[in-house]
């Protein structure tokens, strides 16, 4: 199945001031989570974002700050956003059957949170250049998991042309003009 524009939500899962110093690939993974926002917003993809305990944690990393300034910010203690009744909430009243989930630790809280939005009857994409944990093995781990439970695996460039679905109009041109890089 391709995602589609106007059926999908884009969900930052923990990209926290001090969570992100601990990640595998941190500035590779903050920059694709910001391109792929950025294109978001562009696209009018609503986009949630969820912070793991924040009186801890911190608040999501300064380098978000434009792509998230318009989105709804849930605080959560559980590791799956789905066991927090605001994010659930916030996600039936966008009432958008695809979430795409970018974020930090695949392993527990993108993982958690990926299984239970399947069993919920979400299409679930998990985009693999924006995801991230403390250990790459963990990633890989997590990745091969969620894989083999149904969830969809792609790229950021992947949701983008899925989102764009056809060349030669005025915002494609735009998009791959400002976004779009090698």
């Amino acid at each position: 199945m391709l995602m589609q524009v106007d059926q999908s939500v884009l969900v930052i899962v923990d990209a926290q001031e001090k969570l992100a110093p601990v990640i595998h690939q941190r500035d590779l993974l903050i920059a694709r989570m910001r391109w792929l926002g950025e294109i978001a917003n562009e696209l009018d993809v609503p986009v949630l974002v969820t912070e793991q305990y924040p009186k801890g944690l911190g608040i999501s990393v300064d380098d978000l700050a434009g792509v998230i300034e318009n989105a709804q910010v849930v605080e959560k203690l559980h590791f799956s956003a789905m066991q927090e009744p605001n994010f659930v909430n916030a996600l039936s009243d966008i009432s958008r059957p695809q979430v795409v989930l970018v974020g930090m630790e695949t392993h527990v809280c993108i993982l958690q949170t990926a299984l239970d939005l399947m069993a919920d009857d979400y299409q679930v994409f998990v985009v693999e250049d924006a995801v991230g944990s403390r250990r790459d093995s963990d990633k890989q781990t997590a990745l091969k998991r969620m894989r083999q439970e149904g969830v969809v695996i792609i790229s950021s460039e992947m949701a983008a042309y899925e989102w764009l679905h056809r060349s030669g109009t005025d915002q494609f041109r735009h998009i791959t003009k400002n976004w779009i890089r090698g």
